[in-house]
């Protein structure tokens, strides 16, 4: 799938300070019929946002600008749980381009990374500073490897081919369709 490559995400944030968010609290699980990315905004946190019958709580969530806020201050352990490919959609569909969080599920990064979505692990003391300064811009750079606001730098690691696939604007399968050409000479080369 082609997208948008990824350099550099700049936006303010807004943070969710609870630590062991699993996925079913990111989209539960009477939402996971959606086959299709595009529709699970309203679905994300939705428990956290929404009372039964449909009405908003009083819930920060439901007051994030998301045309300026992109930028997801997350608590510890964020996305822990269940593996659903889900949970990146619903979080992409609401807004977010990146989270930022002392630590991420294995299965979650994997799946945010595969659906364009950035998580930057950073040192926990860094992470605090951000929490303390939500609502500033923030800068996360795939170039570097970079999480900067002011006086508040940190790095992070990402696997390397989802970087690759990220800063290229593709899914793995995009990046091997991408090089048809190349496939196609080495291909000719070996017969």
């Amino acid at each position: 799938m082609q997208r948008e490559p990824v350099r550099q995400i700049v936006s303010r944030s807004f943070a969710l300070r609870e630590h062991n968010i699993d996925t079913d609290q990111i989209i539960p699980a009477r939402f996971l019929t959606v086959t299709e990315r595009g529709s699970l905004g309203d679905a994300c946190f939705r428990d956290w946002r929404f009372h039964a019958d449909g009405s908003p709580k009083d819930h920060p969530l439901n007051r994030v600008d998301t045309q300026t806020h992109t930028i997801l201050l997350a608590g510890d352990n964020f996305g822990c749980g269940s593996s659903r490919e889900h949970a990146p959609w619903a979080l992409w569909d609401f807004g977010v381009r990146a989270v930022i969080t002392p630590r991420a599920g294995d299965i979650f990064k994997a799946n945010a990374a595969n659906n364009g979505l950035v998580v930057a692990e950073i040192d926990p003391a860094a992470h605090a500073a951000l929490v303390e300064r939500e609502d500033e811009e923030i800068r996360v750079d795939l170039e570097d490897l970079s999480v900067t606001s002011g006086n508040v730098r940190a790095s992070f690691s990402l696997e390397p081919f989802a970087r690759v696939c990220l800063m290229e604007g593709n899914d793995a399968l995009g990046y091997i369709l991408a090089r048809q050409e190349e496939i196609a000479r080495f291909e000719a080369r070996r017969t």
